[in-house]
């Protein structure tokens, strides 16, 4: 990563500043009813360290951090991006594992949503379901099988300290996180999930070396340096924004069926919906509208396909989806 020293500031006898920027990106797309995130090959094999989201320096070349991203992105894996936000500010000190000591890594993380295409590139690039490295959050066909490791786990890692207080605070941190104890399970909490199985030292990355995947880690597969996080992250930011915008929009082809509109909505949310409540609320947030196309080449009667009413955002300040699903996580 490009190395950026500060000038003193003069005060004390501390030296130089260091820090690394960098660009980083988690590239979403929808296909047939999967959440995909794009994942390049990490070149430090070395490390242990192989799969990885798109990253680059922060060079002088790129007049924006935008077009960085952008750059690198198409560079890496010949994906062009159309919807780009920025995500988060990363900055934890030696967060690359394996850089200089003492130095700040800054990395400016982006969420992108695209249509998966076909991609190739200087880094070996592949799309993966994103369940396949948090397998723990995918509610779809009720509670997941890993939960059950996980949560054994945690309540011994809660049951360490020998001091009363501070296991109140990690059993209360678990019902706020995985909703034990009478807590509730909420599907934005993504991030702090995460780092709370990294504070337990329950995932590869809590190490310092994640190494290749483990068969049967209920955690699911690592990534290269902080990049499980990063991804976390961008689910947990992704699952709040579909319900006050319609992001989501930017995922589906032009023309779709309201079933594959639920299909996406429930692959990014990890939970199931309620089939009848789901168009009634489509049809009163007057998301779509539709089309005189109805599908084809399908078993079954054909379904009506329906557009995305771009007027929708000019009409209200936030349009989005307030899930119900058919039946809350346990």
């Amino acid at each position: 990563m490009t190395t950026i020293v500060a000038p003193s500031s003069g005060i004390g006898r501390q030296g130089p500043s260091r820090s690394s920027v960098g660009l980083v990106a988690v590239i979403v797309a929808a296909t047939d009813g999967e959440p995909r995130a794009l994942t390049v090959r990490v070149p430090d094999q070395a490390a242990g360290r192989g799969e990885g989201l798109p990253a680059g320096p922060l060079v002088p070349e790129h007049a924006t951090l935008e077009r960085g991203l952008r750059a690198w992105v198409e560079r890496q894996t010949h994906q062009r991006l159309g919807y780009v936000e920025q995500l988060y500010t990363f900055g934890d000190r030696d967060r690359q594992g394996g850089g200089s000591a003492g130095v700040h890594s800054l990395s400016l993380a982006y969420l992108a949503l695209v249509r998966e295409e076909r991609t190739a590139g200087l880094a070996e690039a592949a799309w993966h379901n994103w369940y396949r490295h948090l397998p723990y959050e995918d509610f779809r066909q009720g509670r997941p099988a890993q939960l059950d490791a996980i949560e054994a786990s945690l309540r011994a890692w809660a049951a360490e300290p020998a001091e009363a207080k501070l296991r109140r605070l990690r059993a209360d941190r678990l019902g706020l996180t995985f909703g034990l104890d009478g807590g509730t399970w909420n599907e934005e909490r993504v991030l702090e999930r995460y780092e709370l199985l990294f504070e337990a030292g329950l995932i590869p990355e809590a190490a310092g070396n994640p190494g290749p995947a483990k068969a049967g880690d209920p955690t699911g597969v690592p990534m290269a340096f902080d990049h499980r996080r990063v991804l976390a992250t961008a689910i947990g930011r992704l699952r709040g924004k579909i319900k006050y915008r319609p992001v989501v929009f930017e995922l589906m082809p032009p023309h779709f069926t309201l079933l594959q509109l639920q299909r996406t909505v429930e692959a990014l949310s990890g939970t199931q919906l309620h089939k009848q409540n789901f168009r009634r609320l489509v049809a009163q947030q007057g998301l779509v509208e539709e089309t005189e196309a109805l599908t084809s080449g399908t078993a079954g009667r054909p379904a009506r396909l329906v557009r995305f009413r771009r007027e929708v955002l000019l009409e209200r300040p936030a349009p989005g989806l307030r899930l119900t699903p058919s039946r809350r996580p346990s």
